[in-house]
C-alpha cells in the first residue's frame, strides 16, 4: 500500500497508567513503517495519579503538526468511558470511536465532591453514531495480563486505519520487551477480531 495524500488524525485518551503513550508509540511507528510520516503530541496531565491523558498521532505524506484539530480524528481511542466523553470534540462526524468500558475513578469522586456519570455506556452511544464498546480489561485479564488492555484497543482501532497488518506486528515487536511481546501480540489480534 502507498502513502496517499489524506492526513489522517488520531487521538488516544485515558488515565495515567494505562498505557496511552506506549499505544500512541505503537501507533505511530506503525504509520512510518507504512511509509508516512508522522507527528505526535502527548499531554501527560497528572498522569503518574490517575489524571487524565491524551495522545495525538497525524500521519500522511508530509505532517507539518502534531496537533489535531476538534472535529478531525478518524479515530478516537479511549480506554475509559469518561475520558471518551472528555475528548469526544476531537472525533470528525462519522469517525471512529473506540471506547473501552473501563472505569476508573477519579480523586474527586473517592472524595465525595463529585459523581461518575450515571448510564454511561447510554450517553457514549448518543455521543458516537460509529462506536466499537469493548471489555478491553476483562479480555486483557483473560489473557493473563490486563495491562495490555491498550493493545487490545488497539487492535480495534487498527481496522478504522489504513496501515498494514504486518506493519502493526512490526511496531509492536519493536516497542515492547521481548518477554511481552506474545501476550502483546495475542492482545493485539483479540482486539482487531472484535465485531
Amino acid at each position: 500500500m502507498s502513502p496517499d495524500t489524506e492526513i489522517r488524525s488520531v487521538v488516544l485518551a485515558g488515565v495515567g497508567g494505562q498505557g496511552i503513550l506506549l499505544a500512541s508509540e505503537i501507533l505511530a511507528r506503525t504509520a512510518m513503517e507504512t511509509g508516512y510520516d508522522v507527528k505526535t503530541n502527548e499531554v501527560h496531565g497528572m498522569a503518574q495519579r490517575g489524571g487524565s491523558v491524551i495522545a495525538q498521532i497525524r500521519y500522511g505524506p508530509e505532517v507539518h503538526s502534531p496537533l489535531v484539530a476538534k472535529k478531525t480524528a478518524a479515530v478516537l481511542g479511549a480506554l475509559e468511558q469518561v475520558e471518551a466523553m472528555r475528548f469526544a470534540d476531537y472525533l470528525s462526524p462519522g469517525g471512529l470511536a473506540v471506547v473501552s468500558s473501563q472505569a476508573i475513578m477519579p480523586v474527586t469522586v473517592s472524595m465525595e465532591a463529585a459523581r461518575y456519570p450515571e448510564d454511561i455506556e447510554a450517553k457514549l452511544k448518543r455521543a458516537f453514531p460509529r462506536m466499537v464498546y469493548i471489555r478491553a480489561a476483562e479480555m486483557a485479564s483473560g489473557l493473563g495480563d490486563i495491562r495490555t488492555a491498550n493493545i487490545v484497543v488497539l487492535g480495534a482501532i487498527s481496522k478504522g486505519l489504513d496501515l498494514q497488518q504486518d506493519a502493526w506486528k512490526e511496531a509492536i515487536s519493536s516497542c515492547v520487551k521481548e518477554k511481552f511481546r506474545e501476550i502483546n501480540l495475542r492482545a493485539f489480534e483479540l482486539g482487531r477480531h472484535i465485531e
